[in-house]
């Protein structure tokens, strides 16, 4: 198996630290994207319902050779299936599409706060980790209430809260809320969708160490104990976002970069609060 980092969870499982993933990746590049992805060594591939890719993904897995204990795959539930009977449904269909028994791990991808049913899709995740269909479950784009919420009706944590999290908006403000309860934090467009790549002084950083600008963001946040899932369809710099593990950055380069944090004006994607969208 790749010597990622493993990342310990509340539940007594561990997550790779370093994984891939395919938001915004069409069905037909997901397939060659992941196979390059499992070739260079990742074993952690994050999908989910709306990316309406979990088919090409399943294929890439299925042809790897890859044992299936040697993987963890993540996919996430749509909003648009968070009542209890559908969330169940919406999961099977997840799993067959992928081609897999069992998931390593589930997340419900938005609160969807107007429709207000994400402690219901909850409990479904809750009967089905029970049931050995799911091995550790989660939620993305939660704020810390929602969080709060689900706990106090099923008395059970999530692991992870994946977020939009890169060196323009570091969500410093609740960080210590889920160092607290020791849910992870997962980093989606943890390259800020590309937005930070033009960065001034991530790019003298890079020069300084003989590195790409990904690489030393990716390096930035591993070094906090944050998961990262990068995405790419181009082959060299799906390994070049692997290879990340061969160099340090200095306290200097983690101060300059940490300094970067733009709360106000640093999201590139939809805020949580006003995401309703029922796809």
């Amino acid at each position: 198996m790749s010597n990622i980092p493993q990342i310990s969870l509340n539940d007594g499982n561990s997550i790779p630290q370093l994984g891939f993933g395919v938001w915004q990746v069409p069905d037909d590049e997901a397939h060659p994207a992941v196979a390059a992805a499992l070739r260079s060594g990742y074993r952690l591939i994050d999908t989910a319902e709306g990316y309406d890719n979990e088919e090409g993904v399943g294929r890439a897995i299925a042809e790897s050779g890859i044992p299936r204990d040697q993987l963890f795959i993540t996919s996430k539930l749509r909003n648009g299936a968070h009542d209890y009977e559908e969330a169940k449904k919406a999961f099977d269909l997840s799993a067959e599409k992928l081609g897999l028994d069992y998931l390593d791990m589930f997340l419900i991808h938005w609160p969807v706060p107007e429709q207000d049913k994400y402690a219901d899709a909850w409990r479904a995740l809750v009967e089905l980790k029970n049931q050995g269909r799911i091995r550790s479950i989660g939620v993305s784009n939660f704020l810390p209430s929602h969080i709060d919420r689900v706990v106090a009706e099923t008395g059970v944590k999530p692991v992870i809260n994946q977020l939009e999290l890169h060196p323009q908006y570091q969500q410093r403000d609740i960080r210590g809320y889920h160092d607290q309860h020791d849910i992870k934090i997962e980093c989606y467009s943890p390259l800020g969708s590309g937005a930070v790549l033009d960065n001034e002084t991530i790019a003298e950083i890079a020069e300084k160490h003989g590195k790409s600008v990904s690489q030393i963001i990716l390096r930035w946040e591993l070094d906090q104990g944050l998961i990262v899932i990068p995405k790419s369809t181009h082959e060299e710099r799906i390994a070049e976002n692997f290879d990340v593990f061969g160099f340090e950055l200095d306290d200097e380069d983690r101060r300059r970069i940490d300094g970067l944090d733009d709360p106000e004006n640093g999201k590139t994607g939809s805020f949580p609060e006003t995401m309703n969208s029922l796809f």
